[in-house]
Formats: structure tokens, C-alpha cells, sequence
């Protein structure tokens, strides 16, 4: 497992390199029917991905948030890939570097195998069952991750936020977690960010998509924390159909 993570974070640095040679001029924005921005960065990165994982498992299906039409459901062992090639197309339209290459490998409705680049930034995250979480520096280094756990006596929660959309919901639910302060940042990051002990929660009451949450779930799994719903269940990828992922809380303990 940790050789074919390796194979995926090195897919996902080609999608990155795809992404940053639009990055750095001026690109188009068109608006999909679900009124979400897309860019040629997000097919380019597609193209990369969906020919690099056909060389890995050729035999596994792909749902890509960038053709969810040509998905032909899970393999007979329900396994398949689940990628979001460009994740936080708001924050790459903004230039303000917070958004990443997401990549998964679901087995029977959990991810497996998880890999978060975020090429701007030069960093990333990758984590497979068993294998442990890990975060990639600037140099290339795998670094060992782990969540903070509770917070000490006396000490804020440090609360994820998204710096796309405000959510009013959020509010009662922090009322009831005490003394906090807010966290702000784009994509996956989030996820990664209480993967690596750098935060300690993360509400999600707004819509995700199956795609914008996999591979960090599988970092955020392997690190020590959890990503739940409301009622506590381990978030699930079992019907890839349903695209939409229900409420969810991701926990550093």
C-alpha cells in the first residue's frame, strides 16, 4: 500500500505542474449547471490523473468531480478512485494558493489510501491504511503526522472555517464547544490542517461533495482524528451515486 501511495502523491505533483502552468498566466472562468466556477486548470489536471491512475489499476473505476457522467459505478470489490482534481477553484481564482489535488482510493465505502497536494504552496499530505499520515515539506520529506488531541485546560478549540462561505448554522454549534478561535482557510486543507495537530475541529455544516472530502479523510483517519456526521457515524463513500456528502464534523482526537 505505501508503494501505491507513493505512485499516487507522484501522479498528483504532475496534475499540480498541469495546474500551475495556467496558474501563472490568465485563464478563463465558466460557470458548471450547478453554478460552481471551473477553469482549464481543473480538466488539465483531469487529463493527468484519469491517465495515471488507468496505468496504476487500470481495472478500478474513476469518479472525477470532472466527468461524474462517465462513472460506471464501484468495481465488484467496491473499490474505486475518487478525485477532485482541482479542489478550492475559488481560492485559485482569488491567487491566494489555498487549493489542492485530491486523490482516493474508496474500499468498501471508506478511503483507503489518501494523497492532498497543494502546488502553490509546495506541500502536501498522503496517508494509506496502516501505513500512518504524513505530511510532504517544501525539500520533499515525508514528515510523520499525528492529531493534538483535546485541547489543555484552559486553552482555545482551534476551529477550521471556510474561507469561501459563511455559514450561520456554524454559529450555534460553536456556542455549545466553548471558547474558540477561528482558523480561516480553503480546500482540503482544512482536513489536513487537524491532521497534522495545527487545529483541533472542523464543523462542516454547508455542502461538500464526495470528491472535496475523501483523500483528506483518509489522511485525517491515519493521523488519529475522525471525520463524522452529526450523529457520529464515520463519514461514507459507499454510494458514489449520491454525490453529496451529508453534515459532517472532522475531530483532532
Amino acid at each position: 500500500m505505501r508503494d501505491l501511495m507513493m505512485k499516487v502523491l507522484a501522479l498528483a505533483h504532475q496534475a499540480g505542474d498541469a495546474i500551475m502552468v495556467i496558474y501563472a498566466r490568465e485563464f478563463e472562468v465558466t460557470m458548471k449547471a450547478d453554478h460552481s466556477p471551473v477553469t482549464e486548470a481543473d480538466q488539465a489536471a483531469h487529463n493527468v490523473i484519469i491517465a495515471g491512475l488507468a496505468a496504476l489499476e487500470g481495472d478500478l473505476p474513476i469518479l472525477s468531480e470532472e466527468a461524474t457522467a462517465a462513472f460506471t459505478g464501484t468495481a465488484s470489490e467496491q473499490r474505486y478512485w475518487l478525485v477532485d482534481p482541482l479542489d478550492g477553484t475559488k481560492e485559485f481564482i482569488k491567487r491566494n494558493d489555498e487549493f489542492t489535488v485530491n486523490i482516493a482510493l474508496i474500499d468498501h465505502g471508506q478511503p483507503v489510501l489518501g494523497v492532498v497536494f497543494a502546488p502553490a504552496l509546495g506541500i502536501g499530505y498522503c496517508a494509506a491504511q496502516g501505513e500512518g499520515a504524513f505530511k510532504i515539506e517544501q525539500q520533499g520529506d515525508l514528515v510523520p503526522i499525528r492529531v493534538a488531541g483535546y485541547p489543555s485546560a484552559g486553552q482555545s478549540w482551534r476551529v477550521m472555517a471556510s474561507r469561501s462561505r459563511e455559514e450561520a448554522a456554524m454559529q450555534t454549534w460553536l456556542k455549545r464547544l466553548g471558547d474558540y478561535q477561528l482558523v480561516p482557510m480553503g480546500s482540503s486543507l482544512k482536513l489536513c490542517l487537524i491532521a497534522e495537530g495545527a487545529a483541533d475541529v472542523y464543523p462542516r455544516l454547508g455542502p461538500t461533495c464526495l470528491w472535496d472530502t475523501a483523500a483528506a479523510h483518509a489522511v485525517v483517519a491515519e493521523a488519529g482524528g475522525r471525520v463524522v456526521t452529526l450523529t457520529g457515524t464515520s463519514l461514507s463513500y459507499s454510494h458514489p451515486q449520491q454525490h453529496l456528502n451529508p453534515h459532517f464534523v472532522v475531530w483532532g482526537h
